[in-house]
This record gives C-alpha cells, sequence and structure tokens, in this order.
C-alpha cells in the first residue's frame, strides 16, 4: 500500500484484539491484491436509544485501488451472530475480497464493463435551496445533479461526505458534465 492502514474506533474504546484481526485481514488483502493504494477501516458502535440491548458494532471498510474507491460496511446482523465481533470483521472483508476480485477481473477484461454504469462516489456540495448539488467521482470533474437525480431516497437525506452510486448522463447539464441518477450508498446490496 502507498498509504499507510488507517483503523479508527468511533465511539468505542480501541480493542487490541479487533484492531489485529483488522491488520491480519488487510495483510492477507494484499498478498492476493498488489494493486491496494490506501485502506480505511471504521469501527464504531451506532447511535442507538439507552437501554435497547446489547450494544451493536458497525465495521466499515473502504480500500482505494486506482480509479476506484471500494466500500463495504458490516453490523446490522448482529443479532444473528450473538455479539461475535470477529465475525462482522470477517464478513466486511469477506465482501472486499470480491469486489477487488471483481474489480480485478474487469481490468483483465473478462468482464464487460457496460457504459452507464454506477460508479462511487461522495457528495461534494449540496444547495438544497436550488435543488442541486454536485458528485465528486476519482478521476473526474464533479458532477452536477438536480433533486430529480435522486433515486432511492430523498435529496434532502443527502449530506456533504456521504457515499452514493452514480450514473452518467451522456451530455452535459447547465452547469457541466452531469449524473442521471445518484442513489445512496447502502453497502454490499447496492448496486456495483
Amino acid at each position: 500500500m502507498q498509504t499507510p492502514l488507517q483503523i479508527t474506533f468511533k465511539d468505542t474504546e480501541t480493542s487490541e484484539s479487533l484492531e489485529s484481526l483488522i491488520r491480519e485481514r488487510v495483510d492477507r488483502l494484499e498478498r492476493f491484491h498488489s494493486n491496494i493504494v490506501s485502506c480505511r477501516v471504521v469501527v464504531e458502535v451506532p447511535h442507538r436509544s439507552p437501554g435497547s440491548g446489547k450494544t451493536p458494532l458497525s465495521i466499515s471498510v473502504e480500500v482505494e485501488v486506482p480509479g476506484r474507491t471500494l466500500v463495504a460496511k458490516r453490523g446490522d446482523e448482529m443479532k444473528e451472530m450473538k455479539d461475535d465481533r470477529a465475525a462482522i470483521v470477517n464478513r466486511a472483508f469477506e465482501a472486499i475480497r470480491r469486489q477487488l476480485d471483481d474489480d480485478d477481473q474487469i481490468k483483465r477484461r473478462q468482464v464487460k464493463v457496460h457504459e452507464g454504469a454506477p460508479e462511487t462516489g461522495t457528495i461534494a456540495r449540496l444547495f438544497p435551496d436550488q435543488n442541486y448539488g454536485f458528485v465528486e467521482v476519482v478521476g473526474s470533474p464533479q458532477l452536477y445533479f438536480t433533486r430529480n437525480a435522486v433515486t432511492s431516497g430523498s435529496f434532502d437525506e443527502l449530506e456533504v461526505g456521504m457515499m452514493v452510486h452514480v450514473t452518467r448522463a451522456n451530455g452535459e447539464g447547465p452547469m457541466g458534465p452531469q449524473a442521471s441518477s445518484v442513489q445512496r450508498f447502502r453497502g454490499e446490496n447496492a448496486p456495483s
């Protein structure tokens, strides 16, 4: 990796055993995928109301490879795993490994890439009063989008810095390159 691994514990105490498992899984990824530029892992406890039972755990893994950023998030299935934090880490890294495998196949041209396929981007700027915003996609100028381009959710739910799936429009809009659809990123089950 060109950039050192970043592990962040958010709203929870640092766990040496969890950090060790994460480092082991990142090393394993690097052995099979030498083109990884950077990796960021966030371990957090999602906000819950007081007295709601066991403390859930959420793991986000973001891996950057040339031209793409891949993201996997796990934590919703905590109830099924009987509080097994290692299982959540393993599932997040398995999801990233599958995405890296898919990316490698595309780069080796074993999978046909269609024009207009969704890409992963980040909300860069929002102008709610004027009903438009801009999405930042790696290796591209920011893409303009309108309130009507937002699918699977509401324009009002978007926030600057939020990960989204973007489909580029064939033509340009009044503000330059344009997105024909913007969809909130919902982890592995979102379109890729």
